[in-house]
Protein backbone atom coordinates (compact mmCIF):
# COMPACT_ATOMS: atom_id res chain seq x y z
CA UNK A 1 0.00 0.00 0.00
CA UNK A 2 2.65 2.32 -0.29
CA UNK A 3 4.17 4.17 -3.45
CA UNK A 4 7.22 6.43 -3.28
CA UNK A 5 9.32 8.73 -5.88
CA UNK A 6 13.37 9.50 -5.09
CA UNK A 7 15.03 12.48 -6.46
CA UNK A 8 18.88 11.60 -7.69
CA UNK A 9 21.62 13.41 -9.89
CA UNK A 10 23.05 12.58 -12.80
CA UNK A 11 26.04 10.79 -12.89
CA UNK A 12 29.01 13.42 -13.51
CA UNK A 13 31.34 12.65 -16.17
CA UNK A 14 35.16 12.52 -15.84
CA UNK A 15 37.60 12.74 -18.52
CA UNK A 16 40.34 10.64 -18.80
CA UNK A 17 43.63 12.01 -20.25
CA UNK A 18 46.23 9.16 -22.11
CA UNK A 19 49.54 8.54 -20.65
CA UNK A 20 51.99 6.71 -22.48
CA UNK A 21 53.43 4.73 -20.89
CA UNK A 22 57.07 2.91 -21.02
CA UNK A 23 58.07 1.34 -18.22
CA UNK A 24 56.55 -2.27 -18.00
CA UNK A 25 57.06 -1.50 -13.92
CA UNK A 26 55.07 1.14 -14.16
CA UNK A 27 52.24 -0.07 -16.27
CA UNK A 28 52.13 -3.58 -13.92
CA UNK A 29 51.22 -0.79 -10.90
CA UNK A 30 48.85 1.21 -12.99
CA UNK A 31 47.36 -2.02 -13.74
CA UNK A 32 46.82 -3.36 -10.11
CA UNK A 33 46.00 -0.08 -9.18
CA UNK A 34 43.22 0.08 -11.64
CA UNK A 35 41.79 -3.82 -10.28
CA UNK A 36 42.48 -2.81 -7.12
CA UNK A 37 40.32 0.35 -7.50
CA UNK A 38 37.78 -0.54 -9.64
CA UNK A 39 37.18 -3.62 -7.33
CA UNK A 40 37.28 -1.49 -4.17
CA UNK A 41 34.67 1.48 -5.84
CA UNK A 42 32.16 -1.42 -6.82
CA UNK A 43 32.18 -3.43 -3.36
CA UNK A 44 31.92 0.85 -1.73
CA UNK A 45 29.67 1.15 -3.97
CA UNK A 46 27.48 -1.76 -3.48
CA UNK A 47 27.79 -1.31 0.02
CA UNK A 48 26.74 2.26 0.47
CA UNK A 49 23.47 1.35 -1.95
CA UNK A 50 22.62 -1.39 0.23
CA UNK A 51 23.45 0.53 3.32
CA UNK A 52 21.47 3.53 2.28
CA UNK A 53 18.51 1.49 1.76
CA UNK A 54 18.29 -0.29 4.72
CA UNK A 55 18.90 3.22 6.39
CA UNK A 56 16.09 5.24 4.59
CA UNK A 57 14.27 1.95 4.29
CA UNK A 58 14.34 1.24 8.33
CA UNK A 59 13.38 4.71 8.80
CA UNK A 60 10.53 5.47 6.83
CA UNK A 61 9.05 2.19 7.23
CA UNK A 62 8.97 3.34 11.08
CA UNK A 63 7.62 6.52 10.44
CA UNK A 64 4.99 5.72 8.17
CA UNK A 65 3.75 2.53 10.24
CA UNK A 66 3.84 5.10 13.34
CA UNK A 67 1.97 7.31 11.35
CA UNK A 68 -0.76 4.64 9.98
CA UNK A 69 -1.44 3.62 13.62
CA UNK A 70 -2.02 7.15 14.53
CA UNK A 71 -4.53 7.89 11.92
CA UNK A 72 -6.36 4.71 12.87
CA UNK A 73 -6.75 5.14 16.68
CA UNK A 74 -6.49 9.23 16.94
CA UNK A 75 -7.71 10.69 13.69
CA UNK A 76 -10.42 8.02 13.15
CA UNK A 77 -11.81 8.77 16.31
CA UNK A 78 -12.43 12.61 15.06
CA UNK A 79 -15.84 13.45 14.57
CA UNK A 80 -17.13 14.22 10.81
CA UNK A 81 -17.33 17.49 11.29
CA UNK A 82 -14.51 18.52 14.17
CA UNK A 83 -13.36 21.76 15.50
CA UNK A 84 -9.96 23.21 14.29
CA UNK A 85 -9.00 23.14 17.99
CA UNK A 86 -10.02 19.11 17.76
CA UNK A 87 -7.56 18.81 14.50
CA UNK A 88 -4.76 20.50 16.68
CA UNK A 89 -4.93 18.96 19.45
CA UNK A 90 -4.71 15.39 17.65
CA UNK A 91 -1.74 16.88 15.38
CA UNK A 92 -0.11 17.35 18.39
CA UNK A 93 -1.08 14.64 20.16
CA UNK A 94 0.11 12.19 17.26
CA UNK A 95 3.31 14.27 17.04
CA UNK A 96 4.53 13.60 20.71
CA UNK A 97 7.13 11.77 21.87
CA UNK A 98 10.34 10.78 20.31
CA UNK A 99 8.56 9.85 16.67
CA UNK A 100 10.86 12.96 15.31
CA UNK A 101 8.09 13.78 12.85
CA UNK A 102 5.31 16.99 12.44
CA UNK A 103 1.97 16.09 11.69
CA UNK A 104 -0.64 18.04 9.56
CA UNK A 105 -4.43 17.19 9.61
CA UNK A 106 -7.29 18.25 7.17
CA UNK A 107 -10.97 18.23 7.92
CA UNK A 108 -13.52 20.47 7.02
CA UNK A 109 -15.89 22.17 9.37
CA UNK A 110 -18.80 22.70 6.49
CA UNK A 111 -18.90 21.50 3.22
CA UNK A 112 -16.57 23.01 1.08
CA UNK A 113 -14.76 24.58 4.07
CA UNK A 114 -11.68 23.11 5.16
CA UNK A 115 -9.66 23.30 8.23
CA UNK A 116 -6.38 22.65 9.18
CA UNK A 117 -4.81 21.49 12.72
CA UNK A 118 -0.77 21.57 12.75
CA UNK A 119 1.93 20.16 14.70
CA UNK A 120 3.96 22.80 14.46
CA UNK A 121 3.43 25.49 11.89
CA UNK A 122 6.89 26.78 12.31
CA UNK A 123 7.83 23.46 11.11
CA UNK A 124 5.33 21.91 8.54
CA UNK A 125 2.46 23.63 6.45
CA UNK A 126 0.58 22.29 3.59
CA UNK A 127 3.41 24.12 0.89
CA UNK A 128 5.91 21.68 2.31
CA UNK A 129 3.36 18.92 0.60
CA UNK A 130 4.37 18.20 -3.28
CA UNK A 131 1.27 18.22 -5.15
CA UNK A 132 2.01 14.92 -6.64
CA UNK A 133 1.64 13.44 -3.53
CA UNK A 134 -1.37 15.34 -2.23
CA UNK A 135 -3.28 14.26 -6.04
CA UNK A 136 -2.71 11.19 -5.14
CA UNK A 137 -3.99 11.09 -1.95
CA UNK A 138 -7.32 12.61 -2.89
CA UNK A 139 -7.46 10.02 -5.54
CA UNK A 140 -10.28 7.29 -4.84
CA UNK A 141 -9.59 4.07 -6.08
CA UNK A 142 -11.84 1.37 -7.58
CA UNK A 143 -12.49 -1.66 -4.95
CA UNK A 144 -11.38 -4.67 -7.48
CA UNK A 145 -10.41 -8.23 -6.57
CA UNK A 146 -7.05 -6.54 -6.05
CA UNK A 147 -7.90 -3.45 -3.54
CA UNK A 148 -9.56 -3.80 -0.89
CA UNK A 149 -9.46 -0.26 0.25
CA UNK A 150 -10.32 3.06 -2.03
CA UNK A 151 -7.46 5.36 -0.18
CA UNK A 152 -3.92 4.50 0.53
CA UNK A 153 -0.92 5.87 2.39
CA UNK A 154 1.40 7.12 0.17
CA UNK A 155 5.31 8.69 0.87
CA UNK A 156 7.68 10.39 -1.13
CA UNK A 157 11.05 11.88 -0.42
CA UNK A 158 11.58 15.85 -0.74
CA UNK A 159 14.48 17.90 0.24
CA UNK A 160 13.83 21.35 2.21
CA UNK A 161 16.83 23.83 2.61
CA UNK A 162 19.51 20.94 1.23
CA UNK A 163 18.06 18.93 4.11
CA UNK A 164 16.23 15.53 3.10
CA UNK A 165 12.86 14.75 4.55
CA UNK A 166 9.95 12.16 4.35
CA UNK A 167 6.79 13.48 3.55
CA UNK A 168 3.81 10.87 3.91
CA UNK A 169 -0.09 11.41 3.70
CA UNK A 170 -3.52 9.32 3.65
CA UNK A 171 -7.09 10.07 4.84
CA UNK A 172 -9.22 8.38 6.94
CA UNK A 173 -12.01 5.49 5.02
CA UNK A 174 -15.52 6.14 5.30
CA UNK A 175 -14.95 10.09 5.82
CA UNK A 176 -12.75 11.71 8.47
CA UNK A 177 -9.80 14.34 8.32
CA UNK A 178 -6.87 13.41 5.68
CA UNK A 179 -3.29 13.72 7.72
CA UNK A 180 0.24 14.51 6.51
CA UNK A 181 3.24 13.63 8.45
CA UNK A 182 7.27 15.51 7.48
CA UNK A 183 9.94 13.78 9.30
CA UNK A 184 13.42 15.15 8.86
CA UNK A 185 16.05 12.40 7.28
CA UNK A 186 19.17 14.75 8.18
CA UNK A 187 20.20 12.68 10.90
CA UNK A 188 20.45 9.48 8.41
CA UNK A 189 22.41 11.82 5.98
CA UNK A 190 24.50 12.31 8.24
CA UNK A 191 25.04 8.85 8.75
CA UNK A 192 25.47 8.14 5.28
CA UNK A 193 28.11 10.43 4.56
CA UNK A 194 30.11 9.32 7.22
CA UNK A 195 29.97 5.57 5.71
CA UNK A 196 30.90 7.05 2.54
CA UNK A 197 33.66 8.18 3.98
CA UNK A 198 34.94 5.31 5.81
CA UNK A 199 34.23 3.56 2.86
CA UNK A 200 36.60 5.95 0.58
CA UNK A 201 39.07 5.94 3.32
CA UNK A 202 38.81 2.03 2.69
CA UNK A 203 39.23 2.05 -0.58
CA UNK A 204 42.31 4.62 -0.74
CA UNK A 205 44.10 1.85 1.22
CA UNK A 206 43.02 -0.70 -0.67
CA UNK A 207 44.31 1.44 -3.55
CA UNK A 208 47.64 2.01 -1.63
CA UNK A 209 47.80 -1.81 -0.29
CA UNK A 210 48.32 -3.20 -3.73
CA UNK A 211 50.27 -0.40 -5.29
CA UNK A 212 52.44 -2.04 -2.91
CA UNK A 213 52.00 -5.43 -3.73
CA UNK A 214 52.10 -4.65 -7.62
CA UNK A 215 55.34 -2.67 -6.67
CA UNK A 216 56.17 -6.52 -5.13
CA UNK A 217 55.16 -8.20 -7.71
CA UNK A 218 56.66 -6.48 -9.99
CA UNK A 219 60.21 -6.81 -8.51
CA UNK A 220 59.63 -10.19 -8.48
CA UNK A 221 58.50 -10.73 -12.21
CA UNK A 222 61.02 -7.85 -13.57
CA UNK A 223 64.03 -9.31 -12.17
CA UNK A 224 64.84 -11.94 -13.99
CA UNK A 225 63.21 -10.38 -17.46
CA UNK A 226 66.12 -7.63 -16.49
CA UNK A 227 68.36 -10.26 -16.22
CA UNK A 228 67.32 -11.75 -19.07
CA UNK A 229 67.51 -8.19 -21.09
CA UNK A 230 70.97 -7.95 -19.95
CA UNK A 231 71.90 -11.08 -21.09
CA UNK A 232 70.40 -10.54 -24.57
CA UNK A 233 72.52 -7.32 -24.53
CA UNK A 234 75.72 -8.74 -24.06
CA UNK A 235 75.35 -11.58 -26.63
CA UNK A 236 74.15 -8.85 -28.74
CA UNK A 237 77.92 -7.25 -27.77
CA UNK A 238 79.28 -10.60 -28.98
CA UNK A 239 79.60 -12.05 -25.80
CA UNK A 240 78.40 -15.23 -26.91
CA UNK A 241 79.35 -17.46 -24.18
CA UNK A 242 76.98 -15.26 -21.80
CA UNK A 243 74.32 -17.96 -20.07
CA UNK A 244 71.36 -17.10 -17.34
CA UNK A 245 71.05 -18.76 -13.73
CA UNK A 246 68.24 -21.89 -14.12
CA UNK A 247 66.25 -22.08 -11.23
CA UNK A 248 62.19 -23.06 -10.93
CA UNK A 249 59.97 -24.46 -13.39
CA UNK A 250 57.74 -21.22 -14.22
CA UNK A 251 57.45 -19.28 -17.80
CA UNK A 252 60.33 -17.44 -16.71
CA UNK A 253 62.64 -20.29 -16.16
CA UNK A 254 61.65 -22.13 -19.44
CA UNK A 255 62.09 -18.84 -21.10
CA UNK A 256 66.05 -18.88 -19.41
CA UNK A 257 66.37 -22.04 -20.97
CA UNK A 258 65.72 -21.39 -24.17
CA UNK A 259 67.63 -18.83 -24.17
CA UNK A 260 70.94 -20.72 -23.12
CA UNK A 261 70.02 -22.95 -26.15
CA UNK A 262 69.67 -20.14 -28.42
CA UNK A 263 73.25 -18.94 -26.98
CA UNK A 264 74.60 -21.74 -27.05
CA UNK A 265 73.64 -22.87 -30.98
CA UNK A 266 74.13 -19.30 -31.93
CA UNK A 267 78.05 -19.44 -30.34
CA UNK A 268 78.46 -22.78 -32.07
CA UNK A 269 77.33 -21.48 -35.33
CA UNK A 270 79.19 -18.47 -35.36
CA UNK A 271 82.47 -20.34 -34.04
CA UNK A 272 81.99 -22.45 -37.31
CA UNK A 273 81.36 -19.75 -39.07
CA UNK A 274 84.19 -18.00 -38.21
CA UNK A 275 86.42 -20.94 -38.53
CA UNK A 276 85.21 -21.11 -42.66
CA UNK A 277 85.53 -17.70 -42.74
CA UNK A 278 89.11 -17.77 -41.26
CA UNK A 279 90.50 -21.21 -43.35
CA UNK A 280 88.91 -19.10 -46.29
CA UNK A 281 90.76 -15.80 -46.10
CA UNK A 282 93.68 -18.18 -45.16
CA UNK A 283 93.43 -19.95 -48.57
CA UNK A 284 92.70 -16.53 -50.92
CA UNK A 285 96.06 -15.42 -48.86
CA UNK A 286 98.08 -18.33 -48.91
CA UNK A 287 97.10 -18.77 -52.64
CA UNK A 288 97.27 -15.30 -53.50
CA UNK A 289 100.89 -15.40 -52.12
CA UNK A 290 102.30 -18.28 -53.33
CA UNK A 291 100.73 -17.20 -56.84
CA UNK A 292 102.68 -14.16 -56.91
CA UNK A 293 106.27 -15.53 -57.46
CA UNK A 294 105.58 -17.40 -60.27
CA UNK A 295 103.83 -14.33 -61.37
CA UNK A 296 106.37 -12.25 -61.10
CA UNK A 297 108.53 -14.47 -63.31
CA UNK A 298 105.63 -14.59 -65.77
CA UNK A 299 105.54 -10.66 -66.04
CA UNK A 300 109.14 -10.34 -66.38
CA UNK A 301 109.19 -12.62 -69.15
CA UNK A 302 105.63 -11.27 -70.75
CA UNK A 303 107.80 -7.81 -70.84
CA UNK A 304 110.57 -9.75 -72.25
CA UNK A 305 108.06 -10.74 -75.34
CA UNK A 306 106.57 -7.51 -75.37
CA UNK A 307 109.94 -5.91 -75.95
CA UNK A 308 110.43 -8.36 -78.88
CA UNK A 309 106.68 -8.02 -79.89
CA UNK A 310 107.78 -6.15 -83.26
CA UNK A 311 110.13 -9.03 -84.53
CA UNK A 312 107.83 -11.88 -83.78
CA UNK A 313 106.63 -13.75 -86.65
CA UNK A 314 103.25 -11.69 -87.71
CA UNK A 315 101.23 -15.29 -86.90
CA UNK A 316 102.37 -15.68 -83.43
CA UNK A 317 102.46 -11.69 -82.56
CA UNK A 318 98.07 -11.76 -81.58
CA UNK A 319 99.02 -14.81 -79.56
CA UNK A 320 102.10 -12.78 -77.66
CA UNK A 321 100.13 -9.97 -76.67
CA UNK A 322 97.02 -12.12 -75.60
CA UNK A 323 99.48 -13.57 -73.35
CA UNK A 324 100.86 -10.62 -71.73
CA UNK A 325 97.61 -9.10 -71.64
CA UNK A 326 95.89 -11.55 -69.67
CA UNK A 327 99.13 -11.90 -67.15
CA UNK A 328 99.05 -8.83 -66.47
CA UNK A 329 95.07 -9.00 -65.74
CA UNK A 330 96.02 -12.15 -63.39
CA UNK A 331 99.24 -10.46 -61.85
CA UNK A 332 96.26 -7.03 -61.13
CA UNK A 333 94.02 -9.62 -59.97
CA UNK A 334 96.40 -11.52 -57.19
CA UNK A 335 97.32 -7.94 -55.77
CA UNK A 336 93.90 -7.03 -55.65
CA UNK A 337 92.66 -10.03 -53.82
CA UNK A 338 96.01 -9.78 -51.10
CA UNK A 339 94.61 -6.41 -50.79
CA UNK A 340 90.62 -7.29 -50.06
CA UNK A 341 92.19 -9.99 -47.79
CA UNK A 342 93.99 -7.69 -45.75
CA UNK A 343 90.86 -5.53 -45.17
CA UNK A 344 89.14 -8.61 -44.37
CA UNK A 345 91.49 -9.59 -41.46
CA UNK A 346 91.60 -6.56 -40.14
CA UNK A 347 95.81 -6.21 -41.00
CA UNK A 348 95.47 -2.75 -42.98
CA UNK A 349 96.85 -0.24 -41.86
CA UNK A 350 97.33 3.75 -42.60
CA UNK A 351 100.64 5.55 -42.89
CA UNK A 352 99.80 9.15 -42.25
CA UNK A 353 101.38 11.78 -43.96
CA UNK A 354 100.71 16.10 -44.29
CA UNK A 355 99.97 16.24 -47.99
CA UNK A 356 98.39 18.86 -50.28
CA UNK A 357 95.57 17.38 -51.89
CA UNK A 358 96.13 19.05 -55.64
CA UNK A 359 99.73 17.92 -55.91
CA UNK A 360 98.41 13.93 -55.24
CA UNK A 361 95.71 14.67 -57.37
CA UNK A 362 98.06 15.75 -60.33
CA UNK A 363 100.26 12.94 -59.84
CA UNK A 364 97.87 10.50 -59.67
CA UNK A 365 96.58 11.76 -63.08
CA UNK A 366 100.29 12.23 -64.32
CA UNK A 367 101.33 8.61 -63.33
CA UNK A 368 98.60 6.91 -65.46
CA UNK A 369 99.05 9.54 -68.72
CA UNK A 370 95.55 10.83 -67.85
CA UNK A 371 96.29 14.42 -68.22
CA UNK A 372 94.62 15.31 -71.86
CA UNK A 373 91.61 13.19 -70.07
CA UNK A 374 91.26 14.89 -67.20
CA UNK A 375 89.95 18.06 -66.07
CA UNK A 376 91.38 19.11 -62.44
CA UNK A 377 89.37 21.71 -60.70
CA UNK A 378 91.50 21.66 -57.20
CA UNK A 379 92.97 24.51 -55.16
CA UNK A 380 96.77 24.18 -54.10
CA UNK A 381 97.45 24.72 -50.26
CA UNK A 382 94.61 22.43 -49.21
CA UNK A 383 96.48 19.83 -46.60
CA UNK A 384 95.57 16.85 -45.38
CA UNK A 385 96.88 14.14 -43.07
CA UNK A 386 96.23 10.78 -44.70
CA UNK A 387 97.77 8.09 -46.36
CA UNK A 388 99.08 9.09 -49.51
CA UNK A 389 99.84 5.85 -51.11
CA UNK A 390 95.50 4.78 -49.72
CA UNK A 391 94.44 7.90 -50.98
CA UNK A 392 96.41 7.49 -54.85
CA UNK A 393 94.64 3.64 -54.90
CA UNK A 394 91.23 5.38 -54.32
CA UNK A 395 92.08 8.15 -56.88
CA UNK A 396 92.82 5.87 -59.41
CA UNK A 397 89.88 3.42 -59.39
CA UNK A 398 87.75 6.41 -59.23
CA UNK A 399 89.13 8.25 -62.18
CA UNK A 400 89.93 5.16 -64.32
CA UNK A 401 86.58 3.40 -63.91
CA UNK A 402 85.19 7.15 -65.11
CA UNK A 403 87.32 7.11 -68.13
CA UNK A 404 86.67 3.58 -68.87
CA UNK A 405 82.43 3.37 -68.23
CA UNK A 406 81.92 6.96 -68.88
CA UNK A 407 82.34 9.88 -71.34
CA UNK A 408 85.36 12.37 -71.58
CA UNK A 409 86.00 14.96 -70.16
CA UNK A 410 86.15 13.61 -66.55
CA UNK A 411 86.29 15.96 -63.89
CA UNK A 412 87.47 15.59 -61.07
CA UNK A 413 86.97 18.66 -58.07
CA UNK A 414 88.36 19.08 -54.55
CA UNK A 415 87.24 21.57 -52.01
CA UNK A 416 87.18 21.77 -48.59
CA UNK A 417 84.32 21.36 -46.46
CA UNK A 418 84.80 22.13 -42.43
CA UNK A 419 86.86 19.64 -41.14
CA UNK A 420 86.19 17.29 -44.46
CA UNK A 421 87.92 17.40 -47.78
CA UNK A 422 85.03 16.60 -50.27
CA UNK A 423 86.78 15.37 -53.74
CA UNK A 424 83.98 14.77 -56.54
CA UNK A 425 84.83 12.73 -59.99
CA UNK A 426 82.15 13.33 -62.88
CA UNK A 427 82.34 11.72 -66.08
CA UNK A 428 80.41 12.55 -69.31
CA UNK A 429 78.65 9.01 -69.97
CA UNK A 430 75.70 7.61 -70.47
CA UNK A 431 75.53 7.22 -66.53
CA UNK A 432 75.17 4.40 -63.98
CA UNK A 433 71.60 2.06 -64.22
CA UNK A 434 69.08 2.74 -61.28
CA UNK A 435 69.12 -1.21 -60.36
CA UNK A 436 73.23 -0.93 -60.46
CA UNK A 437 73.28 1.69 -57.96
CA UNK A 438 73.44 -0.09 -54.95
CA UNK A 439 76.14 -2.47 -55.73
CA UNK A 440 78.73 -0.23 -57.45
CA UNK A 441 80.77 -0.97 -54.27
CA UNK A 442 80.12 -4.68 -54.24
CA UNK A 443 82.93 -7.00 -55.33
CA UNK A 444 82.96 -8.85 -58.08
CA UNK A 445 79.93 -7.06 -59.35
CA UNK A 446 79.75 -6.01 -63.24
CA UNK A 447 76.61 -4.62 -64.72
CA UNK A 448 76.22 -6.77 -67.22
CA UNK A 449 76.49 -10.28 -67.79
CA UNK A 450 77.30 -10.86 -71.44
CA UNK A 451 80.71 -9.61 -70.53
CA UNK A 452 82.17 -11.27 -67.98
CA UNK A 453 85.70 -11.41 -69.15
CA UNK A 454 86.32 -7.14 -68.99
CA UNK A 455 89.27 -6.05 -68.59
CA UNK A 456 88.95 -5.71 -64.47
CA UNK A 457 88.04 -7.73 -61.64
CA UNK A 458 85.48 -5.90 -59.91
CA UNK A 459 86.99 -5.42 -57.28
CA UNK A 460 88.46 -2.00 -57.69
CA UNK A 461 85.63 0.34 -56.31
CA UNK A 462 85.07 -2.16 -53.36
CA UNK A 463 89.11 -1.70 -52.91
CA UNK A 464 88.69 2.45 -52.72
CA UNK A 465 85.94 2.01 -50.37
CA UNK A 466 87.83 0.10 -47.75
CA UNK A 467 90.25 2.42 -48.14
CA UNK A 468 87.93 5.32 -47.76
CA UNK A 469 86.78 3.21 -44.71
CA UNK A 470 89.98 2.88 -43.04
CA UNK A 471 90.38 6.67 -43.52
CA UNK A 472 86.96 7.24 -41.24
CA UNK A 473 85.46 8.48 -44.97
CA UNK A 474 83.22 7.20 -47.39
CA UNK A 475 82.34 7.16 -51.17
CA UNK A 476 78.69 7.90 -52.60
CA UNK A 477 78.09 7.29 -56.37
CA UNK A 478 74.92 8.62 -57.97
CA UNK A 479 73.71 9.99 -61.21
CA UNK A 480 74.08 13.47 -61.98
CA UNK A 481 70.97 15.37 -61.91
CA UNK A 482 71.14 16.82 -65.59
CA UNK A 483 71.35 13.51 -66.46
CA UNK A 484 74.42 13.97 -68.17
CA UNK A 485 76.79 11.22 -66.30
CA UNK A 486 78.09 9.83 -63.25
CA UNK A 487 79.00 11.53 -60.26
CA UNK A 488 80.91 9.59 -57.44
CA UNK A 489 81.62 11.52 -54.32
CA UNK A 490 85.04 10.82 -51.80
CA UNK A 491 84.59 12.40 -48.38
CA UNK A 492 87.60 11.81 -46.07
CA UNK A 493 88.66 13.76 -42.67
CA UNK A 494 91.40 16.35 -43.44
CA UNK A 495 93.19 15.11 -40.12
CA UNK A 496 92.63 11.52 -39.84
CA UNK A 497 94.85 11.31 -36.67
CA UNK A 498 92.64 13.56 -35.15
CA UNK A 499 89.90 10.80 -35.78
CA UNK A 500 91.55 8.08 -35.12
CA UNK A 501 93.52 9.10 -31.76
CA UNK A 502 96.66 8.40 -33.53
CA UNK A 503 99.67 9.01 -36.06
CA UNK A 504 98.67 5.65 -37.70
CA UNK A 505 101.27 2.15 -37.83
CA UNK A 506 103.70 1.42 -40.15
CA UNK A 507 103.79 0.46 -43.71
CA UNK A 508 103.18 -3.50 -43.82
CA UNK A 509 105.47 -4.63 -46.96
CA UNK A 510 101.97 -5.60 -48.54
CA UNK A 511 103.74 -4.64 -52.15
CA UNK A 512 100.04 -3.61 -52.66
CA UNK A 513 100.30 -1.63 -56.53
CA UNK A 514 98.10 1.52 -57.10
CA UNK A 515 96.15 -0.33 -59.74
CA UNK A 516 92.85 -1.13 -60.66
CA UNK A 517 90.12 0.78 -62.46
CA UNK A 518 88.06 -2.56 -62.83
CA UNK A 519 84.65 -1.81 -61.65
CA UNK A 520 81.89 -1.55 -64.53
CA UNK A 521 78.76 0.18 -64.86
Amino acid sequence: MSRGTEEAGGPRRGILVGIRLTSLRLRLVVVFGLVALTAAVSASGIAYWLNREAVLTRTQDAALDDFRQDMQTRAATLPLRPTQEELQRTAERMADGDKGYSVLLIGERAEGKPIAGVSDPDTFTMKDVPQSLRDAVDDRQEIAAGNSVPYHLFWQRTERGGTPYLVGGTRIIGGGPTGYMFKSLDQERQDLNSLAWSLGIATLLALVGSALLAQAAATTVLRPVHRLGEAARQLGEGKLDTRLRVSGTDELAELSRTFNKTAAALEKKVADMSARDESSRRFVADMSHELRTPLTALTAVTEVLEDEADSLDPMIAPAVNLVVSETRRLYDLVENLMEVTRFDAGTARLVLDTVDVADQVTACIDARAWLDAVELDAERGIMARLDPRRLDVILANLIGNALKHGGSPVRVSVRPADDELVIEVRDHGPGIPEEVLPHVFDRFYKASASRPRSEGSGLGLSIAVENAHIHGGDITAANSPDGDGAVFVLRLPRDVSARSGGEGDSAEADGSDERGEEDAR
